[in-house]
């Protein structure tokens, strides 16, 4: 009987001892967007296989964190609370980037181009921007990169102040305010949704400046040596059959390298 409690009390040290070893979990963060439906489980659940990636990488056990809330997420690389963490709205990324010593590990391929659309009705008389000046816009989260696009947008080629902005959660609910003349026009930067509103009948007036969104960052904890393998792995994606399968779960083409300083500059223009 004696026994058979100390061989369990060892096999117990001995897992602790493997943890501790090991070292805490690294946190790897994930924002996919708040104007967006995304379920925090199922990020955890396509997310999985890489994470077991980046643990045999990083010799860490690597826990996936989804973050929905903007207030949070901000918080949360302010105080580097995340190892890594992936993020869709890039004036949180490059805040992180300039101010919260977070380095750039690489940029999402198919996502470099993102824009604000801003859509009138398919009736509409607007011609151009300056149309817009003292009416009522519709756009998704006030905190969305969407509507931080819209705003740069609008004073770079209106100045201030800005129009009247009335803000919803999500992107989806943006035509039918336009739709039903709650606002003069609305901002998207769905495809989605572009699509579906012109192929009803809308109009698109202008499009904004592209912005790369869906970054991926490491904080100041991650080496240099680390920063390299995560770049080449996920770069390397693409280039097998289970890479290909990662990207799959994410939807995603593949990742890319990018110049950080590129990123600085265009955070000037969203007022970062």
């Amino acid at each position: 009987m004696k026994r058979r409690h100390m061989a369990a009390a060892l096999a117990l040290f001995l897992a602790v001892g493997q943890a501790a070893a090991q070292g805490a979990p690294l946190v790897f963060a994930v924002n996919e967007g708040v104007s967006y439906r995304v379920s925090p489980l199922a990020t955890v659940k396509r997310f999985q296989d890489m994470s077991e990636d980046l643990a045999r990488l990083l010799k860490r056990p690597v826990k996936i964190q989804p973050v929905n809330d903007y207030k949070e997420l901000a918080a949360g690389l302010a105080e580097q609370r995340y190892d890594l963490a992936y993020i869709h709205p890039a004036h949180h990324s490059i805040r992180a980037l300039n101010h919260s010593g977070y380095r750039l590990v690489a940029l999402t391929k198919g996502f470099t181009d993102y824009r604000a659309s801003f859509m009138v009705r398919g009736d509409s008389t607007f011609k151009t921007l300056a149309d817009l000046k003292s009416l009522k816009l519709g756009a998704p989260d006030e905190d969305s990169i969407t509507s931080v696009l819209m705003r740069a947008t609008l004073q770079e080629m209106l100045g201030l102040p800005l129009p009247e902005i009335t803000y919803v959660r999500l992107q989806e609910a943006v035509p039918f305010m336009v739709e039903k003349n709650m606002v003069a026009a609305g901002v998207s930067g769905s495809r989605a949704v572009l699509k579906d509103w012109q192929d009803k009948g809308g109009k698109v007036l202008l499009t904004s400046k592209p912005v790369p969104v869906k970054h991926l960052i490491a904080s100041s904890k991650i080496t240099d040596a680390q920063r390299l393998e995560l770049t080449a792995y996920f770069v390397g994606l693409e280039q097998t059959a289970d890479g290909k399968k990662r990207l799959d779960a994410l939807n995603v083409q593949g990742f890319v390298e990018s110049d950080p300083a590129a990123l600085t500059e265009l955070g000037k223009w969203l007022g970062v």
